[in-house]
């Protein structure tokens, strides 16, 4: 009675899409998060198969659970614990993205442990304030890398940041310093194959620094990075549909309240028609009042309040049944709300959206790989 539908076709062709707007650069596939909430292990087969060159993770744990799943790509992952221990990443050949002297040194003892030499990708941190080494701490960072590599433990696949994506003219500055960061790299003798900086926001907006490889992440899922532009503006398909059947409908007189606290009362006698979706799933609760649904192609508010298991619609004197169709979102070209507008109804991003749905949703694969 509630069904994500995840159409895997959709996925491989806004790979291609995003692909396309490169200059030949290697596109490393972003599914960490459960694949942004569409199901980690289809999504990276579906890649795989598409052609991704690289598949990306926030973590170890992650990385893992691609190799277990048969995965051969290249992973990296480059979130990492205090205390990681990083001997069965480099066993299973995951590429690491580091940030620090002490990461590097651990990484080394679990390639001297296992017997094999660990790929890795030194993070700056060009302007984010997030993971990577600060401008103070870069020249040590390399220092180490080029003694380890000397000695046989590691290899620098890449140099790699993010950026912010606050202006143009902070991203800007961010590529310039990363541009410098890589030089200092080449400077202090550390070989690398690839850099890496742009996301999909960034790949969109900066093709200067595309550089030899841009890692796709939102725009896989057929949404827009930006809130300005929606995701039919870059050919992107969405590839989450959210669905449940309506598991009861009554008829009720008008002044009656609905659900919690009684936020909405019918202004008439109505129809009423309960919807089993509720925060449980990752619906926001504070949908209420201000999203909407479609049912039997027309849309409705979802007015009563966002309970744990479910909500209500009032379809005043509209014909409905108990096995109809809910749509909370899906692709707006079929004429339904989006994550978008769901995201905008409660004030948050679709990133959040599609990563948060779950919980008694049963997922439904549309072209999966065996």
């Amino acid at each position: 009675m509630r069904e994500l539908i995840i159409d895997l076709d959709a996925i491989a062709k806004n790979l291609q899409t995003m692909r396309a707007k490169t200059n030949g650069a290697l596109a490393l596939a972003v599914v960490k998060a459960d694949a942004y909430g569409h199901g980690m292990i289809p999504v990276a087969k579906k890649l795989e198969a598409a052609g991704a060159d690289y598949l990306g993770v926030a973590d170890v744990h992650e990385a893992l659970q691609l190799r277990e799943a048969g995965i051969d790509l290249p992973i990296l992952a480059w979130l990492h614990s205090a205390d990681e221990n990083f001997n069965s990443a480099v066993d299973a050949g995951i590429e690491l993205g580091l940030a620090n002297v002490e990461q590097l040194n651990r990484v080394a003892k679990a390639a001297q442990h296992v017997g094999r030499v660990a790929r890795v990708h030194l993070k700056v941190d060009t302007g984010l304030g997030r993971n990577g080494a600060s401008v103070s701490e870069w020249p040590e960072v390399l220092k180490t890398a080029h003694g380890l590599v000397a000695e046989g433990f590691i290899q620098v696949v890449a140099i790699f940041s993010h950026l912010s994506c606050t202006s143009e003219a902070d991203d800007l500055r961010q590529i310039e310093r990363f541009e410098s960061a890589f030089a200092e790299a080449k400077a202090a003798g550390v070989e690398f194959e690839l850099r890496h900086l742009t996301a999909s926001d960034g790949l969109l907006r900066y093709p200067q620094a595309h550089y030899e490889m841009v890692r796709i992440g939102i725009a896989l899922y057929g949404l827009s990075p930006f809130v300005e532009n929606t995701a039919a503006d870059f050919g992107l398909i969405p590839a989450m549909t959210a669905t449940a059947k309506i598991t009861q409908t009554k008829r009720v007189a008008g002044g009656e309240g609905v659900s919690y606290g009684y936020l909405h009362r019918t202004a008439a006698e109505s129809t009423l028609g309960l919807v089993p979706v509720g925060y449980a799933e990752g619906l926001p609760r504070n949908a209420t009042g201000k999203a909407t649904v479609s049912v039997n192609g027309k849309n409705y508010a979802i007015n009563s309040r966002v309970a744990m298991d479910q909500f209500v619609i009032d379809f005043g004197d509209d014909e409905v049944e108990a096995g109809d169709a809910v749509t909370i979102f899906g692709d707006p070209a079929a004429g339904v709300p989006s994550a978008d507008d769901l995201a905008a109804a409660c004030d948050t991003i679709n990133y959040e959206i599609v990563t948060r749905m779950g919980g008694r949703f049963k997922r439904t694969y549309l072209g999966e790989i065996a």
